[in-house]
């Protein structure tokens, strides 16, 4: 969790290479306006939609390559 950036990371693999993600907290917290912010908060939020998070990586990532992707709200729409 990168608490100045407000956002959590986390690494793909294709192949031999690692992909670094991120997920903005504000795609986490979106479902929970009254989330209080705290970290564990959106680990156990990033852990609970793991599953989607990962497919929307994969579509990001399909879409073409860069050095880094950052998932916002916008990409869980």
């Amino acid at each position: 969790y990168d608490a100045a950036a407000k956002r959590i990371r986390f690494v793909g693999h294709d192949g031999m290479l690692e992909v670094p993600f991120f997920v903005e907290v504000a795609a986490l917290s979106a479902a929970n306006p009254a989330a209080s912010g705290a970290e564990a908060e959106f680990l156990s939020a990033f852990d609970a939609k793991r599953s989607s998070i990962y497919e929307i990586a994969r579509q990001a990532y399909s879409h073409g390559r860069k050095n880094v992707y950052v998932l916002t709200p916008a990409d869980f729409r």
